[in-house]
């Protein structure tokens, strides 16, 4: 069989076109050092899984000797079985929990010799919303830290199971906790507490333990678990500010959904993985990163917790390397402020962002907070120690800001008000449904001449809602607000009850909790009052859209919904905007002269008005709408007289 020559060319290209790409888009060598941890990882907690089930299976296929005989056997005896069982980690098997006490100013850490890690933490300088000491965490029942290692024999254990031995220091601010696996080999946990600070430093190092360990091993899988205790009153907002919250090592943060169990398996490495409370937090940070990621989060009953969280984690390990592998642990306030001082002097590329903790908004809300309600209350925090009234202040501040767009929506107000009469004659003159075009193109014309603008009086208001969503996002979590009282609140950053009930009322239980706040109810109160007198003065004398009164007296009935479980603060800020608002629109009615301002608007409409580009085109649309209907009209009528 003969083969052409251009057959046999176009295989060469072919061959050479598929080396080029394949050489082009090989990995580079840090992508298949990454892809080789990752799987190693996923093959050692796999075999992890089938040594545990051998185990299991041996446990109960052969039978176990009683308590009684074990006490029985001689000590040879006890110590050769466990070392059969548990090889070179045989020896921190048995042991007696210990505790050492590290503290600061700050807050005091207590770490256990059995698995070596953080047993319980308490901040000193704050309680829990019935006064009790505040610890985040207390017991192996609320957090746990654990390694697996497989022995170069391949035995497998978690570090959770072994007892390590302090070696403390005189000054009660580090401890190094190890794990012997020989006379020359061993692991440590290294824990180092700052003075006045809730950063605490911790590390992992190993020596000797080539040989010891399996020669796989170039990375250590963790698992971390944690508790989410409830700490503040009104668990319905605290558990909604509650979350497993992450960080990318070259992105931005993220969180699990807060409001329901959700898990998510990470390739991307992460720079921290945080259990944030709505208060506080414990955020656990790799100087370099971690990487095959797996977090969890579930929701819990206990009337004492809110969630629980698990991180099951890799880092990079070096059997024989001296350096050892660093880690930090901030435990402490969300205080924002106190969150961006971690980010100072770093580059841009190498930032915490522990900041993004404090839910300040949504992207387009955060900065309103960021660069305005934050530093106006930070400086205002700096010279009064009241914050009822520094809300007081900072609502005075905001609407002083917004005042000329809140004069010229009044004087808004005011010109439709003295043009009711005028608007009514038109309505008077083209009374019916068919002459709906004609009516409103008749008032819109009059508004032109007058120089009245209709949507002029809804500007303000339109402003004021980015600062209103804003502070929504903010004073429920503002760090500042938290146990501070006022008047009969006693903790602005919750609510305050004036009338609870202890059973349970169909949808009023879950939409407004057992209980009923003052400062809500009072916000309720006025809306529906202002509302009634805000529809009565800006009456234009126009037939208004069906069910538009009763809107106009359902949102402030909502509002009691939405802030009867929220913040007092907000609440607060809310009675104090609306009662100036009202105080301001009673003042420019009794200094504004309404004759004069007719008269003006009556020489207004003798003068020359040269249209703008929108009213014209919002003229010629109207003209063709009512072109359209003319016809459609003439087209009824012509089919009704051939009936």
């Amino acid at each position: 069989m003969s083969v052409d020559k251009n057959t046999v060319i176009g295989f060469i290209l072919i061959g050479l076109v598929l080396f080029v790409f394949t050489w082009l888009n090989r990995p580079d060598p840090a992508q298949v050092e990454a892809q080789k941890r990752y799987q190693d990882s996923l093959a050692r907690v796999e075999y992890a899984r089938l040594l545990e089930e051998e185990k299991t299976r041996k446990v109960v296929e052969q039978p176990t000797l009683s308590n009684d005989v074990q006490a029985d056997l001689p000590d040879s005896v006890r110590e050769a079985q466990r070392v059969q069982a548990y090889g070179v980690f045989a020896q921190a098997t048995e042991g007696a929990e210990e505790f050492v006490t590290l503290e600061n100013e700050k807050m005091e850490l207590k770490i256990s010799s059995r698995g070596g890690r953080i047993y319980s933490a308490r901040l000193k300088e704050y309680k829990t919303s019935d006064e009790r000491p505040l610890i985040l965490f207390d017991g192996a029942d609320e957090s746990s830290f654990s390694l697996t290692l497989v022995s170069a024999t391949n035995r497998v254990v978690n570090t959770d199971e072994l007892y390590f031995t302090p070696l403390g220091s005189k000054d009660g601010r580090s401890v190094v906790m190890r794990l012997a696996m020989g006379e020359e080999s061993y692991l440590d946990f290294r824990y180092t507490l700052n003075p006045d600070d809730y950063m605490l430093q911790f590390s992992i190092q190993g020596a000797g333990l080539n040989g010891i360990l399996s020669p796989n091993t170039n990375s250590l899988d963790i698992r971390w678990y944690q508790k989410a205790r409830q700490l503040e009153q009104g668990r319905k907002y605290e558990n909604q500010y509650t979350g497993l919250y992450y960080k990318y090592a070259s992105d931005d943060v993220e969180s699990l959904n807060a409001g329901k169990d959700d898990e998510e398996q990470i390739s991307n490495r992460l720079k921290w993985i945080g259990c944030k409370n709505k208060f506080f937090s414990t955020v656990w940070i790799a100087d370099d990163s971690f990487f095959a990621t797996r977090l969890e989060s579930k929701q819990l009953t206990e009337s004492d917790y809110l969630k629980e969280f698990t991180a099951t984690t890799s880092v990079a390990f070096d059997l024989t390397s001296k350096e050892p592998v660093s880690f930090r642990y901030y435990i402490g306030p969300n205080l924002y402020q106190l969150l961006r001082t971690y980010d100072k002097g770093l580059p841009s590329n190498q930032t915490l962002e522990l900041d993004k903790l404090v839910p300040l908004g949504m992207k387009f809300l955060r900065p309103v907070n960021k660069y305005f309600i934050v530093p106006v209350f930070d400086f205002l925090g700096k010279h009064i120690s009241n914050y009822g009234l520094i809300i007081f202040l900072l609502t005075l501040i905001v609407n002083i800001i917004l005042f000329p767009l809140t004069y010229k929506s009044l004087l808004s107000s005011a010109k439709m008000r003295v043009l009711r009469p005028q608007v009514e004659a038109i309505s008077a003159k083209y009374p019916k449904q068919e002459q709906a075009m004609e009516r409103q193109k008749a008032t819109m014309d009059l508004y032109s001449r007058a120089g009245a603008s209709p949507m002029s009086g809804c500007v303000p208001m339109l402003l004021k809602m980015p600062i209103l969503f804003a502070l929504y996002q903010l004073f429920p979590t503002s760090f500042e607000l938290r146990q501070e009282s006022f008047l009969w609140a006693k903790d602005l950053s919750t609510f305050d009850p004036v009338i609870t009930w202890d059973f349970h009322i169909p949808f009023i239980s879950s939409m407004l909790g057992n209980h009923l706040s003052l400062f809500c109810l009072l916000v309720t109160i006025v809306n529906l009052i202002y509302s009634k007198f805000s529809m009565d003065m800006t009456n234009t004398g126009q037939q208004q859209m069906p069910g538009m009164k009763m809107m106009m007296y359902f949102m402030p009935l909502m509002m009691l919904f939405f802030f009867n479980q929220s913040s007092s603060g907000l609440s607060y800020y809310f009675l104090v905007s609306m009662l100036i608002t009202i105080g301001l629109t009673f003042s420019f009615r009794f200094f504004v002269n309404e004759k004069k301002l007719l008269l003006k608007l009556e020489e207004n409409k003798k003068k020359p008005k040269k249209k703008s580009s929108f009213m014209q085109r919002l003229e010629e649309a109207q003209r063709v709408q009512q072109e359209q209907l003319r016809k459609q009209q003439q087209q009824r009528t012509g089919q009704h007289r051939k009936r």
